[in-house]
């Protein structure tokens, strides 16, 4: 089939999501790709989200990556633990997307010194923020950092990445495990964290008729499995692991059952954000 790619912009992909809930036809001729964080918004309590992400058609995800923070060389953070007492600006973009929910998270949760430049259309656009310096840092996925030249010259480095365990690909990078938690704040971050293993998930409208469903499914998989992809994401660069719609609903389900104090922790500190 001819496959023509749609770029809908708005709030870390918000606004696609909502677009291939609501109003994107249901006949196997639409799918989208979302933001990680974004089916977690309606239990975040963000009103914007206008879904039940559980009533999504998951297709799959094509890798499992994770979100690292990378810094400029020459601005006044180096080390995760400088951030009790040094001030990090860092560019984001929208509601939904781990460039916002990841600082706000580790700002006003875990009482770390960011201040959050929002409002970029895309990760180009922040990475162009750093480079200009407007701002010292932003949070990426670790493939995303790993194809900008400034990891590569020495100019940035990598100040944490966003999981308790590490990412085996990531050395003698922190984790949020590396920091001083109390039992309810490290709770708290294992159900925001529970986003990484969304990786980055395709999502049909719901309705979508069975046996197109069945034939998306497997033609997302067979592709991924493909050898030839296989080939040519070693020669991009890209780390191709494919996550199974019946994981991506696991992962979300496992969300949905934890408790409500938990997940009032993390919606009281995203709400809180946004009046600010």
């Amino acid at each position: 089939p001819t496959v023509v790619p749609q770029n809908v912009p708005g709030a870390g992909s918000l606004v696609a999501a909502n677009q291939a809930f609501k109003t994107a036809p249901k006949d196997g001729t639409v799918m989208a790709l979302i933001n990680r964080g974004v089916p977690f918004e309606p239990l975040l309590g963000n009103k914007a989200a206008q879904f039940d992400p559980r009533q999504f058609n998951y297709i799959g995800s094509p890798d499992r990556d994770t979100i690292v923070a990378y810094v400029r060389t020459d601005g006044p953070v180096q080390k995760l633990s400088e951030l009790r007492s040094q001030e990090l600006i860092v560019a984001a973009t929208g509601s939904g997307a781990d460039s916002l929910t990841y600082p706000i998270i580790l700002r006003d949760l875990f009482h770390l010194k960011l201040r959050i430049v929002q409002g970029y259309p895309g990760s180009r656009d922040m990475n162009l923020a750093v480079e200009r310096g407007e701002a010292h840092g932003t949070f990426i996925s670790y493939d995303t950092a790993l194809r900008e030249p400034g990891l590569k010259d020495g100019s940035r480095r990598l100040l944490v990445q966003g999981r308790l365990t590490p990412d085996p690909r990531i050395k003698d990078v922190p984790g949020l495990n590396d920091l001083d938690l109390s039992p309810a704040e490290r709770k708290a971050a294992e159900f925001f964290l529970l986003r990484a293993d969304m990786g980055r998930p395709f999502v049909a409208p719901p309705g979508v008729p069975a046996d197109r469903l069945a034939a998306l499914r497997k033609a997302f998989r067979d592709t991924l499995l493909d050898s030839a992809t296989q080939d040519d994401a070693v020669r991009q660069g890209l780390n191709v692991s494919l996550i199974s719609p019946d994981e991506l609903m696991k992962t979300l389900d496992a969300a949905y059952r934890f408790d409500e104090k938990t997940i009032d922790m993390v919606r009281k500190t995203m709400q809180e954000a946004e009046k600010k």
